[in-house]
C-alpha cells in the first residue's frame, strides 16, 4: 500500500511539472514582441533661429600706402625699421646727396651764364638802338640783337627750371612719411641702391592705424541677395580660437570675381581693434547675421534631409497594396489624391516651391508618413516652419535606425 501512494505521488509530481512547462511555455508565447524602433525623431518645437552667411576673409588696415623713391641713389641712412610707429614728415631714410648737390651747382653755374649772355645782349641792343637812329647800322640789325635778348631771357628760364629740377631731386632724395602710422614693411637696406628708372621701388609699407581693420572677403552669389550694409558679423582667427570677434558690413562692391565659373562678390567689414590683437594679413573665418527669428515654430534641419530608403518605399508599396485588396473603392480615392497632390505642384509658384520640403513623422502604427512644410529660415541646426499642417509637439524623423540609409530631399 506505502508503494503504491508513493507512485501516485511521483506520478502527480511529474504531472505537475509537465503542465508547469507547458504553460510556461504557452504564456511566453502569447507574450507581444516589442518591434525596435527604426527611426530616430526629434520633436516639433518653438524657439529662436538665426540664419548666417559664412565667408573666408583677410585682415588688412584701412589705409595702407606704400612709399616709394621718384629718384635713384645709394641710401646712406636708414632711420626707420619694423613695426616703428611714425608721425607725418618723419624722415624714413636719405639717399646719398653727392651727385644731386653736384646737379643743383651745374645748374646754378648755367643760370649765371644764362644771366650774363642776358646782360651782353641787353647792352648790344641798346647800342645798336642808337647807331641805328644815326643810320649807322640798318634796321635789320636791330632785331637781330632784339631777338638775342629774348633767346637770353628764355636760357634763363629753362635754367631756373633745370636747377628747381636738380633741387627737387635733392629733397626727394629724402624719403618721409606721408601720413602717422606703423611701418609693416621694410624693403630696402643700408648702402642699398635704389633704381627707379622704369617703376618707382617699395622701400617702406605703411599702416595709417592698426586699431581700426578691415576684412575683405568673397561672398558667394547666392548669398549676395540676403547681405546689406550694417549688417552685424562674428569672426575668428586661428591665433585666437577661443575668442569670437565682432565685425561690422561697412561696403558691397560691384565688381564680380570669376574663378573656374565660380562667381563671388568681394564684401568689405570693419573691425574695431583696439587692443592690436589682430595683425594685418591674419585669415578671418566670418559670419554674416543675416536673419533672425525669435520664439517661432521650427524642426531640426537634419528633418530635411531624411528620405525614405528603398526597402521602406517598398514596404509601403505592399501596405498600401494589402489596403488596397482590402477596399478597393478606399484605394481608388487615396490613388485620386496622391495624383492629385503630384498634379498640383505643375500650378505652384516657382518661389513657393523654392521653400517647399517634404518631411517625414509617425503615424499611429509607427509608420512613416510624408507632410509638405514651407519653411523660413535656416541654419545647421535649425529649420524656421512657416506653413503646413506640423504642430508643436509633433515628431519628425531625422535619420534611419540599423540598417535605414539616411538621405536628402
Amino acid at each position: 500500500m506505502a508503494f503504491l501512494t508513493k507512485k501516485k505521488l511521483a506520478l502527480a509530481v511529474g504531472l505537475l511539472v509537465i503542465f508547469g512547462g507547458a504553460a510556461a511555455f504557452y504564456s511566453k508565447s502569447k507574450t507581444p514582441v516589442v518591434e525596435a524602433p527604426r527611426f530616430r525623431t526629434a520633436p516639433v518645437d518653438t524657439g529662436n533661429i538665426t540664419q548666417s552667411v559664412t565667408a573666408t576673409g583677410t585682415i588688412n588696415p584701412v589705409a595702407l600706402i606704400n612709399i616709394g623713391s621718384q629718384v635713384s641713389g645709394t641710401v646712406s641712412e636708414l632711420k626707420a625699421d619694423f613695426n616703428d610707429h611714425v608721425t607725418k614728415g618723419q624722415v624714413l631714410l636719405k639717399l646719398d646727396p653727392t651727385i644731386f648737390n653736384a646737379q643743383i651747382r651745374q645748374a646754378e653755374a648755367q643760370l649765371a651764364s644764362a644771366r650774363a649772355s642776358l646782360r651782353l645782349a641787353q647792352a648790344t641792343h641798346s647800342r645798336n638802338q642808337t647807331l641805328v637812329t644815326q643810320s649807322f647800322i640798318s634796321p635789320l640789325a636791330l632785331d637781330q640783337s632784339k631777338r638775342e635778348v629774348d633767346v637770353a631771357q628764355a636760357n634763363i628760364q629753362l635754367a631756373e627750371a633745370q636747377l628747381a629740377r636738380a633741387q627737387a631731386d635733392l629733397n626727394n632724395s629724402v624719403i618721409r612719411a606721408p601720413i602717422d602710422g606703423v611701418i609693416i614693411k621694410r624693403t630696402v637696406d643700408l648702402g642699398q641702391t635704389v633704381a627707379a628708372s622704369f617703376t618707382t621701388p617699395q622701400l617702406f609699407q605703411i599702416a595709417r592705424d592698426l586699431t581700426k581693420m578691415q576684412i575683405d572677403t568673397s561672398v558667394s552669389e547666392a548669398d549676395v541677395g540676403s547681405l546689406k550694409e550694417g549688417q552685424e558679423a562674428r569672426f575668428v582667427v586661428d591665433a585666437y580660437p577661443d575668442k569670437e570677434f565682432s565685425a561690422r558690413m561697412r561696403q558691397f562692391r560691384l565688381a564680380a570675381n570669376v574663378v573656374q565659373n565660380v562667381v563671388t562678390y568681394n564684401v568689405v567689414l570693419d573691425v574695431d581693434n583696439q587692443d592690436e590683437l589682430l595683425k594685418p594679413g591674419m585669415t578671418a573665418q566670418v559670419r554674416l547675421l543675416v536673419g533672425n527669428r525669435q520664439n517661432v515654430l521650427r524642426i531640426p534641419t537634419a528633418a530635411l534631409r531624411f528620405r525614405l530608403s528603398d526597402e521602406e518605399i517598398e514596404k509601403q508599396k505592399k501596405l498600401a497594396a494589402a489596403k488596397a485588396s482590402a477596399s478597393a473603392s478606399a484605394s481608388a480615392s487615396a490613388t485620386a489624391a496622391v495624383a492629385a497632390q503630384d498634379d498640383d505642384a505643375g500650378f505652384r509658384s516657382k518661389a513657393d516651391l523654392a521653400r517647399l520640403f517634404r518631411v517625414y513623422t509617425l503615424d499611429a502604427h509607427n509608420q512613416p508618413k510624408a507632410q509638405e512644410v514651407k519653411i523660413g529660415l535656416s541654419n545647421f541646426r535649425y529649420t524656421e516652419i512657416v506653413g503646413g499642417d506640423l504642430k508643436k509637439g509633433d515628431q519628425v524623423i531625422t535619420r534611419a535606425i540599423g540598417n535605414e540609409k539616411e538621405g536628402g530631399l
